[in-house]
């Protein structure tokens, strides 16, 4: 019986909530007295059910808990008579756990995701030299595999044989797929964009990079608690002296109705309803603004927070590389430009694609003698002339002379940490492009909001070559940046800064390879684009991945942190005045009590909704 009326607490708030309305309304329009205690009295005994139950379930484990705190006072205003306060109050406490509740039940079911990822099948060479698809968990340290275009790779281990592209998103965030040859490292659950590798297994099972995300995924998630609510807190030891003095009130002066009422008003309904109250209009007005708060449970650690690490690529950056700078040499630019379009549009790397981006509408030509020079680039023939297209070495492979302007100019650009594309026509240096993942729009006022409402170090960790991410901390004047982290080494930066140091850190970030960091840190933040992995792992989820939500969201639990203990303040300060006056006056009694009680109910609820209207100034 009890397991039924906990699972159907909703039920209960809602057939509550209707017969509290149904009692008031015939009290209003026909004044029928009997109908509006029978409506208060149903309602307080259907919402008291799950609230006492969750009462003596505390008590046996000897913990006081809030739920002990309801329940006295609904027992104590039934002795009273007093079936409106016994009602509204057990209505109010469900229906704030309700809305609680609604917003944690979306969170930690990441696990599963993450394991339906993982690669499931490999071809295994076998002794002949043949090679047959088998179940991964039949590969061992040492087999020899082959990978295909489009497969996953399903161990860590090193190319001994071929060559291709593989997409690392899964394991370094970054978008841009890694070039593979002999000798490379490649890691489980990436994928083969292009060409056909043969790889020697050096990791298999969950020792693998892959493997160990979910584990420190799961190791973090078991570790990570619910926090115990401040005010339960509060009650373990408010509550308790409450009772007491009530009793010693019965035992001194014998006058039930007296420690009744001592009872009644050391139990506030602003008590009961404060903190919920600001959670939920604090957390309604994340969720029009574009930030989802999961729970009370975020709003303590993020309001003092001290730390923020971002990942680099789709957090602070797009995630896209395009192109950033140009530059051009000679004359017969717009024909070197339908040359160099015409040669990377045989080709899908993704530099290849911003390339034709950035050249847009062009006249293209027939491409012939393509010659894929291995770490160098393209070379082949158009309209008869002698195009190359690739990096510095290529130009040198084919005797391009580099002038003391391009010189300069690459220079420059691989300084602003881009990947530079030169295009010489007939050997001589036409086209200079330089593609990198563009800063997000606005992310530097955004990074300044944060400092301002007190976060004292800005960190960015990054799978990307450190100069590329010296580059991106320099732009954005960040406390500290950190490059060629897998995800193991970026979730043992968090940690440290947590245990060793004792910082509150959030992290954030937006891909599978982030969930582990995310879920470590205090309060992970993920960006509403990212993996379904890294939005259901973290606390916070700014939505549309709009990072400009993230300066509203620290204000925000900041507000709601300072708008509980403002309702605390109200509801126990009231309690002590109500209590003291009793005790020490005349002129203190139920109803002019109860009178002050409700107020400081109506009150501790507008201050709560002031949070509705939040903006960050």
């Amino acid at each position: 019986m009890q397991q039924h009326i906990l699972r159907n607490k909703n039920k209960i708030v809602l057939i509550s909530g209707v017969l509290i309305v149904l009692g008031f309304l015939s009290k209003r329009t026909v004044s029928n007295l009997a109908l509006f205690e029978g409506a208060l009295i149903t309602a307080s005994a259907f919402g008291v059910a799950p609230i006492a139950i969750q009462a003596y379930q505390a008590l046996r484990v000897k913990v006081v808990s809030i739920d002990v705190l309801v329940t006295i006072a609904v027992v104590g205003a039934f002795l009273i008579r007093n079936y409106e306060e016994a009602a509204i109050v057990t209505f109010l406490f469900l229906f704030g756990a309700f809305l609680e509740q609604r917003t944690l039940n979306k969170t930690r079911s990441a696990i599963k995701e993450l394991t339906e990822m993982a690669p499931e099948s490999a071809f295994k060479q076998r002794e002949d030299g043949e090679f047959v698809e088998v179940e991964v968990d039949e590969v061992d340290v040492g087999d020899v595999l082959l990978v295909k275009t489009g497969a996953k790779v399903p161990v860590d281990g090193h190319v001994i044989a071929g060559e291709g592209s593989v997409n690392e998103a899964s394991i370094t965030g970054e978008s841009i797929p890694v070039a593979k040859e002999k000798g490379s490292k490649v890691y489980a659950g990436t994928i083969l964009d292009n060409g056909t590798i043969q790889i020697v297994a050096d990791r298999v099972g969950e020792d693998t990079t892959f493997g160990k995300i979910i584990e420190l995924v799961e190791e973090a998630q078991d570790s990570k608690s619910e926090a115990e609510r401040f005010i339960d807190r509060f009650a373990k030891y408010y509550t308790p002296a409450v009772l007491v003095l009530s009793f010693i009130v019965w035992l001194f002066s014998r006058h039930l109705e007296l420690a009744i009422t001592i009872l009644v008003l050391g139990c506030p309904g602003a008590l009961v309803i404060g903190v919920p109250v600001s959670n939920v209009a604090g957390i309604g007005n994340g969720a029009r603004h574009g930030v989802l708060l999961k729970g009370s449970e975020v709003v303590s650690d993020f309001s003092r927070l001290q730390t923020m690490v971002f990942d680099k690529t789709g957090t602070l950056t797009v995630g896209k590389p395009t192109v950033a700078e140009t530059a051009y040499y000679g004359d017969n630019i717009d024909e070197a430009l339908g040359y160099l379009a015409s040669v990377e549009r045989e080709s899908d790397h993704p530099l290849a694609k911003a390339v034709l981006e950035a050249i847009g509408e062009t006249q293209y030509a027939t491409v012939e003698e393509t010659e894929v020079v291995k770490g160098g680039g393209i070379v082949a023939r158009v309209n008869g002339h002698r195009i190359a297209v690739g990096n510095v070495a290529l130009m040198e492979r084919e005797k391009v002379e580099l002038s003391e302007k391009a010189r300069a100019d690459v220079a420059r650009f691989e300084k602003n940490g881009n990947s530079l594309v030169l295009t010489a026509v007939d050997g001589k240096l036409k086209v200079l492009l330089g593609v990198r993942d563009q800063i997000r729009p606005g992310v530097k006022e955004d990074l300044r909001k944060l400092e301002r409402l007190g976060v004292k170090n800005l960190v960015m960790l990054s799978g990307d070559n450190q100069g590329t991410v010296d580059v991106v901390s320099r732009e954005l004047g960040l406390t500290e940046a950190r490059g060629n982290m897998l995800p193991e080494d970026k979730a043992a930066y968090i940690e440290h800064l947590i245990k060793e140091k004792g910082q509150v850190v959030a992290f954030v970030g937006d891909g599978v390879n982030d969930s582990p960091s995310l879920a470590l840190a205090n309060i992970g933040i993920a960006m509403g684009g990212g993996t379904d992995v890294a939005i259901e792992t973290s606390d916070v989820v700014l939505m549309n991945s709009d990072f400009s939500r993230l300066p509203h969201a620290l204000g925000l639990t900041k507000a709601i942190a300072r708008n509980m203990k403002q309702n605390i303040f109200i509801a126990v300060g009231v309690v002590f005045v109500l209590l003291a006056s009793l005790i020490f006056s005349d002129w203190m009694n139920m109803s002019i009590g109860m009178l002050v009680h409700e107020g400081s109910i109506l009150a501790v609820i507008l201050n709560g909704m002031r949070l509705l209207r939040y903006r960050l100034r």
